[in-house]
């Protein structure tokens, strides 16, 4: 990427939070930690509180982890509870409350074990989205959630701060969308490395406002080096879309390989990104609302999952990719299992070349996955779809 004072600053995000985030508890300031999307962060931040993201993404602590947990065990898992028991994450160290969910087995009895350490709400998640009495029951979920932020932090949330709450929300999924859509410029401005960099460190910021504020900023910064021609990545190198499991800096081994390897991640279908960008809409019920914009969330813990399959048809039109990658970490079933229903699905809408790859934290696979990466490569190359259809 041409040199941008923008996202020198973003990239130390993280560590300058940090510092920030000890001043506020000092000056009396709640923070609510989340592992999960379905966590809705509208009610943490209309009770005053600070949302800050927690899901493992290093390979660090999960011999920690393996002590208590299976080794055979998903290693986002591994590493979120590992970073609890080590208390070597200072957001979680910071946290008053965890908001957890049930998106999987795994997660679900991490929770158990992590109450130990912190606080634990656990938000029961229906696992289907188009029947009425799943929304009923989100609601009330998100109600008790209410209840319990409330009483934690003596406060009373109004109509008035979740629409307030709503509206700033919005703002940073606007943010992000148009960030994020940059990339359908060919070449993209940025690489998905660097993509990456700004989505993961952007989950560190407690104050949304400045970190909108910034990304906007970024976003202007590309928009306009697109227009003057000054990208420095390859016209040619072929375009990705990545879909799966959650994917951050210390877990980001298939996208390193892969623009190693000359191409290039042009679009996240992951929690982190464009799962994340659907606002809540207007309402006379604001906590249904949200309960609704949540439950629409196209994860593969629904079943079915269509939302998923026709939002990754969708991005891969938009964005004209040449191939799509499906990420799938050891031992995460829903994922591993949905990838042989959505490489069909994408068969019969797009066409395009699909691979699947299951692995986990660890550097013990590069070899063989460069390989892999490097056939994938190939094949789009062969296929003569390189550069977008």
């Amino acid at each position: 990427m041409v040199e941008s004072a923008v996202f020198k600053q973003i990239e130390k995000l993280r560590e300058i939070n940090v510092l920030a985030l000890k001043d506020a508890k000092e000056a009396g300031q709640a923070v609510v930690g989340t592992y999960c999307l379905y966590a809705p962060a509208e009610l943490i931040v209309a009770a005053g509180a600070s949302p800050v993201m927690l899901c493992g993404t290093s390979q660090n602590p999960i011999p920690a982890a393996e002590q208590v947990l299976p080794r055979n065990l998903c290693p986002l898992i591994k590493s979120s509870y590992g970073f609890a028991a080590t208390d070597t994450c200072p957001f979680f160290h910071f946290s008053d409350l965890i908001v957890a969910e049930t998106t999987c087995d795994g997660k679900k009895k991490m929770y158990e074990l992590m109450e130990e350490f912190k606080p634990v709400h656990l938000m029961q998640l229906p696992q289907v989205q188009d029947h009425d009495s799943a929304l009923d029951y989100w609601v009330k979920e998100l109600q008790r959630l209410q209840t319990r932020l409330e009483e934690s932090f003596g406060v009373e949330i109004t109509e008035d701060k979740l629409r307030d709450a709503i509206a700033l929300l919005n703002d940073e999924r606007r943010s992000l969308k148009a960030l994020q859509d940059v990339c359908r410029h060919k070449p993209a401005p940025i690489s998905g490395k660097e993509m990456l960099t700004v989505l993961h460190n952007r989950g560190f910021a407690l104050d949304k406002r400045a970190t909108i504020k910034l990304i906007d900023q970024l976003t202007a910064e590309l928009t306009e080096w697109v227009r003057l021609g000054l990208s420095t990545l390859a016209t040619d190198a072929p375009r990705i879309l990545l879909t799966g499991v959650p994917v951050g800096l210390g877990s980001d081994k298939v996208v390193r390989l892969l623009e190693e390897a000359g191409g290039q991640v042009v679009c996240f279908e992951s929690c982190g990104a464009y799962k994340k960008v659907e606002p809540v809409r207007q309402s006379d019920d604001p906590l249904r609302a949200i309960a609704e914009c949540y439950l629409n969330i196209p994860c593969s813990c629904m079943s079915p999952n269509r939302n998923r399959f026709e939002l990754v048809a969708r991005l891969a039109k938009e964005f004209q990719v040449d191939g799509i990658i499906d990420l799938t970490w050891q031992a995460c079933h829903t994922y591993n299992i949905e990838s042989y229903s959505l490489r069909r699905y994408l068969q019969q809408e797009t066409g395009l070349p699909f691979l699947q790859i299951e692995t986990d934290y660890s550097e013990s696979d590069s070899e063989q996955l460069k390989l892999r990466l490097e056939a994938f490569l190939e094949l789009l190359a062969s296929a003569g779809t390189t550069g977008g259809a």
